[in-house]
């Protein structure tokens, strides 16, 4: 793509690029869309990849976790690096916009140079862009899911409007996770009426009569090759979500069954490549890839894991593309008997600021926003602090959620989950009603106050550690801990199940197993271990919007409520370990 003077003049101007010195055009071209597109092709075929979009049709900032932490065994491996650890593992130098996409690291700083981060008109362009070079016969999009939650256009419109962009951008295939909290009567009637897409999943079965739902696979020639892709839907979905949603339907892992697919296409359906697009998450999938044989290539979901590079366990390669639509992966690949002879993969980072949007989903963009801009985009309040979502224990937007709910309900203790997807406020900025769905947009929204012991709270707060710190990634059933307001806790990650935490004190006093506590809580089921108090239940993002009205301004704390006693941060310059 060769920049016309007109191209290179709105380009400089949109980059803070001064024309007035001879350094322009070399800071341009550092910039450029060349530059972030620049990819030496390898064979006839390529693969691109998407995942954990989370309806994110416009540009965002999206913060990485300053914390990314699991049992320490695992630590300081892909799928658990942050911050200097992740420059150091893949090289990555500070400051320039790899650093900025891939890290916190001096995150408000960046943000101002490089601006906002992925969005669908932009992605449309490189996607348009490699089709042009490739030719569409060579070229295979993949979606691992959950693409159709997170942002308010797409709970107005139970995801269709997602599915139209998903459209737009050309989609090939998907599996799905959050999907199906649009429930599956839902889930169905986009699947087979809108989506152009193929939806596949070989672990998603009826629970009476044990067939499959979806397709297990599918089958595409791509580049003269015939390349057998087979789905794996999030496993843990009825655990992880309400499982009213999937009433009826059974999901898990299911080896044996993906196994006998891995088989089927090899040995029946001769295909030259065998590709499991997955929603399993980087961890469980590298353990996946030890258990199953013969899968080439896992395109991965779930963690939201930005990786550069793919990694390689026993004959597989696995590659995830990070989230909220900051990136997209492009695998191109030289296959010859069945094998890959050569590779490249690249993360493109979609760097709005620098790429010009595609004309035609912009306008499909705006034209699904356009009966909410005026709602959305109220102005609630102003931020003194950065709000950002994601880290291991503690976010300041969750923070604020807490500040929130307690102020509605008085209780003495909030939940918050610890959901992966959200958004990022500079300081200094605005909160939109936009923003607030943007963390909190979910089909359950409603926010209940209940009475629970002691001695049940400590023992849910172990439940959720062990999912998130289970040495074995197969027990891992992905999110974050729960935010709390209300509760600090020591915790010991390597320790064994249900002897994590210590030292829990509610609002200062030493927790007491045998006293009955007022917490508030919304956005899973924690509600039901307990006895409801109040019988009114708001949405958590009405309640959150009226607390902006009323403050105007927020500044919450960047300190955590938690001390970790056994950190591994995989920092070489600290020994891999941080104090």
């Amino acid at each position: 793509m060769n920049l016309s003077r007109r191209d290179f003049l709105e380009l400089a101007a949109i980059a803070g690029i001064s024309l007035t010195g001879g350094n322009a055009l070399a800071q341009l071209n550092r910039l450029s869309p060349e530059k972030l597109m620049e990819f030496k092709p390898v064979g006839n075929i390529t693969l691109l990849h998407i995942c954990d979009m989370h309806a994110h049709l416009k540009p965002l900032y999206w913060r990485e976790p300053s914390t990314l932490l699991s049992h320490p065994s695992l630590v300081g491996q892909p799928g658990f690096l942050c911050g200097e650890a992740f420059l150091d593992y893949y090289g990555v130098k500070p400051g320039t916009l790899e650093a900025y996409f891939d890290t916190y690291i001096d995150f408000d700083e960046l943000a101002h140079k490089y601006g906002k981060m992925g969005g669908a008109s932009y992605m449309a362009t490189l996607v348009k862009q490699i089709i042009a070079e490739r030719g569409k016969d060579k070229v295979l999009f993949m979606d691992s899911g959950d693409t159709w939650q997170g942002t308010a256009v797409a709970l107005f419109t139970k995801g269709k409007a997602v599915v139209d962009v998903q459209n737009a951008l050309g989609i090939d295939v998907m599996v799905g996770h959050w999907e199906f909290t649009y429930g599956k009567e839902r889930v169905l009637e986009l699947v087979e009426d809108h989506l152009k897409a193929d939806f596949i999943a070989q672990n998603v079965a009826d629970e009476m009569w044990e067939e499959l739902v979806f397709s297990p696979y599918v089958i595409k020639e791509v580049g003269g090759a015939k390349i057998g892709i087979i789905g794996n839907a999030f496993p843990y979905t009825p655990i992880a979500n309400p499982k009213q949603f999937t009433q009826g339907w059974t999901f898990g892992i299911q080896p044996e069954r993906l196994q006998q697919f891995v088989d089927e296409l090899r040995e029946e359906k001769k295909v030259d490549l065998v590709v499991l697009l997955s929603h399993d998450g980087f961890a469980l999938d590298q353990a996946l890839a030890k258990m199953i044989k013969g899968i080439d290539i896992i395109f991965s979901g779930h963690t939201h894991d930005p990786a550069p590079r793919p990694i390689f366990v026993n004959n597989t390669m696995i590659v995830i593309a990070g989230s909220h639509g900051k990136y997209l992966g492009r695998l191109d690949i030289e296959l010859k008997n069945g094998k890959i002879k050569k590779w490249n993969y690249k993360l493109i980072p979609v760097a709005s600021n620098f790429i010009k949007p595609d004309p035609e989903v912009e306008k499909l963009v705006n034209d699904i926003y356009r009966p909410y801009e005026e709602k959305l985009s109220e102005r609630l309040a102003k931020t003194e602090q950065i709000l950002y979502k994601r880290d291991t224990f503690y976010s300041t937007f969750d923070r604020l959620i807490c500040e929130a709910i307690k102020e509605e309900t008085d209780a003495e203790i909030v939940f918050t989950p610890g959901y992966r997807w959200g958004t990022t406020v500079l300081p200094g900025e605005y909160i939109t009603v936009d923003n607030v769905y943007e963390m909190t947009a979910i089909t359950y929204p409603d926010v209940y106050t209940f009475e629970m012991t002691g001695e049940k709270l400590k023992m849910i707060l172990e439940d959720v550690a062990d999912n998130a710190f289970n040495k074995n990634p197969l027990y891992q059933q992905g999110g974050d801990m729960s935010r709390l307001l209300g509760i600090e806790y020591e915790i010991k990650l390597g320790a064994p199940a249900g002897k994590r935490l210590r030292n829990i004190k509610v609002n200062g006093k030493d927790l007491d197993p045998n006293r009955s506590y007022v917490i508030s809580a919304w956005g899973g089921n924690l509600y039901r271990a307990g006895k409801n108090v109040r019988p009114d239940h708001r949405p958590v993002y009405d309640i959150v919007i009226d607390y902006l009205r009323r403050h105007k301004t927020v500044n919450p704390p960047l300190k955590s409520n938690v001390k970790v006693l056994d950190v591994r941060c995989g920092c070489p310059k600290k020994g891999g370990v941080c104090s």
